[in-house]
């Protein structure tokens, strides 16, 4: 008699040649089988399973002990049939129940881990007790988008239990399918797909290669790759801002307790199932993931969940959307939430979502994350309110400077038209190039209609009515005089005082363009607080609560802007306001003594970084220069309001002034900078 060694087979197509099939009606061999997982469960503490599934008792009879007239899927074996009663006695239990309570007996701390598709995946879980199994249909259906079926395989397990989630492996590739770039391409498929791998219970699995997108399929028995492929670095790139984060937050994710999926309610009231809903919730964090896995677009609400096995009643329950992401239900309440995918925060009304649940809007394979849910309340100005209308749905990068920037959009416009990078280059543009130059009305036209922009809006707000006429008529007049001391040269003042010529040639030395604009904000600030008729102590508090240096500093250093050091330029407007009207100050008292009161000033100390070494004061001496030079621009601008350039008068009070600026440059020189020593030498 010839005997026949079979090899393994699923009866899909040809046997796998380099196997051979056991005979597992007998129970020596069974027995064998399980002597040989133990064995290797006790080197290592996780196994998989290939093909699990052939060795389920109604498929391995189906395959190799056919039902009477049942017919067969691998050829000759229907000489093999075998009735009910007969295999039963042959096979009592599920061979995988007896090699799961087994290995918990002999070796406990092993992971059994099981492929089993033809949509098995639950049965080897909550039948037989695998530890994890191969959910080969996430791959498959997914791939295929044949969404309402996986929607579908969900939705049984969650009625079943949900606990059987968890013990799911999600994978987009295996060793014996074809690579994931092949068969989700490297686009916002794959990555949708991928995020919801990354997010939802269970064991995300990635295939080799599959972060580099190479294409080449990889046999079990491969030692070595046999393409010659180049990581895709984009793709590897996009991982790591879309993918991987995500990954790190798996306990968000992970777990089923507080996981539900809802069903996607279109704008004609029925439910689009080709998008995958869910959320779940870990201690006070909370998640909500959607996604369109179709080529095409989609919008309408996701509120209701499917229904879920309810361990603790033991019935099957459904939540909507604000209890799934327990939220309160209050008309005053707004939910803050970000997009993980793409930075934008969003609001929405809690009233609202409890009424109706979330309205979203789904392009082609679009993929949402939205994590970082904040619960607040309305304030009295109803600024969560005006910020939910005035985004209406749409999301933004930064909402609570949305809310903050709203009640002051009066105030913050025209300031962003003043202080814009385009304006900035303008304003570079405008600077004297030769001795003598004067603003054209062109310019002085422009910088004056947007100086009346801020001042109205900033009015507005205050509740003040100036007199407009008059302060752009100030305004004007400090223009002026901003470009004749950039223009200051020894040939346009003739007569000139000696000390306002060796003056002028040192502030010529420094040629950056840094204080030049400080000079021109100055002047629309000053101006600002003209009309607003307020102390520099107040009008400072008022320009932080706008950010204004903040918009400064942020538009020299991101826009592109060649200037020695952005916060260079706030410092010196800062400093220009101390120093309000310190000519006639030193004029009603010795210089020593006006240096002595100016620096006890805070914000004059840390300009000069005046700080203690070896029991004496020092102040910087490169800050000391800088503000010597503000001196000149300062007492030039109070000088030349009220006198003509050239005039005798002016020439005078501008000796003077560069007298004692010269007088502060040689003594601070002498006294090394030592600021006790410097005030006892202008003494």
């Amino acid at each position: 008699r010839t005997h026949y060694i079979y090899h393994g087979n699923d009866g899909t197509s040809m046997p796998w040649n380099d196997t051979a099939q056991l005979n597992y009606l007998d129970p020596n061999v069974r027995e064998a089988v399980i002597k040989t997982i133990l064995d290797v469960a006790h080197r290592f503490p996780i196994i998989r399973f290939d093909a699990a599934m052939t060795l389920a008792k109604r498929h391995y009879q189906r395959l190799w002990y056919p039902l009477p007239g049942g017919g067969c899927d691998i050829p000759s074996r229907s000489d093999f049939n075998l009735s009910q009663e007969i295999f039963d006695q042959y096979i009592p239990q599920e061979f995988w129940r007896e090699v799961v309570d087994r290995v918990a007996a002999e070796a406990p701390d092993t992971l059994l881990l099981a492929e089993a598709f033809w949509l098995m995946e639950g049965y080897f879980v909550r039948t037989l007790g695998m530890h994890r199994v191969y959910n080969s249909a996430f791959m498959n259906l997914l791939r295929d988008e044949d969404n309402s079926k996986y929607r579908q395989v969900m939705k049984n397990t969650l009625e079943f239990d949900p606990e059987i989630l968890k013990r799911f492996v999600n994978f987009m590739n295996n060793p014996d399918e074809e690579s994931a770039v092949t068969q989700f391409g490297k686009g916002d498929k794959y990555f949708g797909i991928c995020t919801l791998m990354a997010t939802m219970p269970g064991l995300p699995m990635f295939g080799h290669g599959q972060v580099e997108g190479l294409r080449e399929k990889y046999g079990m028995e491969y030692k070595r790759a046999y393409w010659d492929e180049q990581p895709d670095q984009q793709l590897i790139e996009r991982h790591t801002w879309q993918i991987f984060p995500l990954l790190k937050q798996r306990y968000l994710f992970a777990n089923v307790e507080q996981f539900y999926l809802y069903d996607f309610y279109n704008t004609d009231g029925f439910v689009d199932e080709n998008v995958f809903a869910y959320s779940n919730r870990y201690g006070e964090e909370r998640s909500l993931v959607v996604y369109h896995n179709h080529f095409g677009d989609t919008s309408g609400w996701v509120r209701t969940s499917a229904a879920f096995m309810d361990k603790k009643s033991g019935e099957q329950r459904q939540v909507d959307l604000r209890a799934g992401l327990d939220l309160p239900d209050r008309k005053s309440t707004y939910i803050l939430f970000r997009d993980r995918l793409s930075g934008l925060e969003y609001i929405r009304n809690a009233h609202a979502i409890a009424q109706k649940g979330l309205y979203i809007q789904l392009d082609a394979y679009r993929a949402h994350v939205f994590m970082g849910f904040q619960i607040v309340e309305d304030d009295e100005q109803g600024s969560w309110r005006q910020v939910h209308e005035h985004l209406n749905g749409r999301g933004v990068s930064d909402i609570h400077a949305l809310q903050w920037e709203l009640p002051l959009k009066a105030v913050l416009q025209p300031l962003r038209d003043i202080v814009n990078p385009g304006y900035i280059k303008y304003l570079l543009d405008q600077k004297p190039r030769n001795p003598g130059s004067l603003p054209g009305d062109a310019f002085l036209n422009e910088a004056e209609h947007r100086l009346g922009n801020l001042v109205r809006g900033a009015v507005s707000l205050l509740g003040l009515n100036p007199d407009m006429v008059e302060i752009c008529t100030t305004f004007r007049k400090k223009m002026r005089v901003i470009y004749q001391f950039e223009g200051l040269d020894q040939a346009t003042l003739n007569p000139t005082p000696q000390d306002v010529v060796a003056l002028v040639a040192w502030l010529r030395e420094d040629t950056s363009p840094d204080r030049w604009l400080a000079h021109i904000y100055w002047c629309y600030l000053d101006c600002l607080r003209q009309a607003l008729n307020l102390p520099i102590d107040r009008f400072f508090t008022l320009l932080e609560s706008w950010r204004v240096f903040s918009l400064i500093e942020s538009t020299l250093r991101d826009g592109n802007i060649t200037v020695q050091s952005s916060s260079a330029v706030t410092h010196d407007i800062t400093l220009l306001f101390h120093m309000d009207g310190w000519l006639r100050k030193v004029g009603r008292q010795t210089p020593a003594n006006f240096f002595r009161n100016w620096v006890q000033d805070r914000t004059v100390q840390e300009f000069l970084q005046v700080n203690t070494f070896n029991d004496r004061t020092w102040i910087n001496a490169q800050n000391a220069k800088t503000a010597f030079a503000l001196f000149a621009f300062e007492g030039a601008v109070e000088v030349l309001q009220v006198n003509n350039l050239g005039t005798k008068r002016a020439m005078v009070r501008l000796g003077r002034m560069a007298g004692i600026i010269l007088s502060f440059l040689e003594k601070a020189e002498q006294s090394g900078y030592d600021l006790d020593r410097f005030i006892e030498y202008l003494e």
